[in-house]
């Protein structure tokens, strides 16, 4: 099994403080992780390390046989290959948009409609996987009017839209209750 992920005494520090402090950490292809801790631990920092969103500070990563900032490496080719989910997402997204455009703009690495034309595949994938995630009575709906869970939903249809090699998802299970948690799990466990 190769390494999807490598991280080599990472720390990112902001202002003099450390979000993250000489971490290393490695995932091999097949794994399945969760990273826990209090709010303010740098898990979303560590995230964004990993989702290519934020340089360390010192340390090295390696995504999916690439060097973060090494020479040769596009972060513009990389990313398209990591599916995020999380509230960093979910606020770059328009409100007054569908699920289902929601979902069919990361077919091209977009966050809002323009004048893309989806093919019927691109469609077809979409709502097969709103539907694996009990989405497929609100395709129709806006983004901005669901609940939490809805919203979350939604964003891991969207990650898995580009069929990504390293799948990232930060809090899927905030912001919900006791039922929506075992629903999201039980549905995640289904995908992978």
């Amino acid at each position: 099994m190769s390494d999807v992920l490598e991280l080599v005494d990472v720390s990112v520090v902001r202002d003099g403080r450390a979000l993250v402090d000489d971490v290393s950490w490695s995932v091999k292809e097949g794994e399945r992780w969760v990273i826990l801790g209090p709010n303010g631990a740098g898990k979303t920092t560590l995230l964004n390390v990993a989702s290519s969103y934020l340089f360390p500070t010192r340390g090295s990563a390696r995504i999916l046989g690439e060097q973060l900032g090494g020479v040769g490496t596009d972060v513009f080719e990389l990313r398209p290959r990591i599916g995020m989910a999380g509230i960093a997402m979910a606020e770059k997204l328009p409100k007054r948009q569908t699920v289902l455009q929601t979902v069919l703009t990361a077919a091209y690495g977009m966050t809002a409609t323009w004048n893309e034309d989806y093919d019927p595949v691109d469609e077809d994938r979409a709502k097969a996987f709103l539907d694996r995630l009990g989405m497929n009575d609100y395709l129709d709906r806006r983004f901005g009017t669901l609940s939490e869970g809805e919203r979350k939903r939604t964003l891991i249809a969207r990650a898995m839209m580009t069929d990504p090699e390293l799948l990232l998802l930060d809090e899927p299970a905030a912001g919900l209750d006791l039922g929506g948690r075992e629903d999201l799990v039980r549905r995640l466990g289904r995908l992978a």
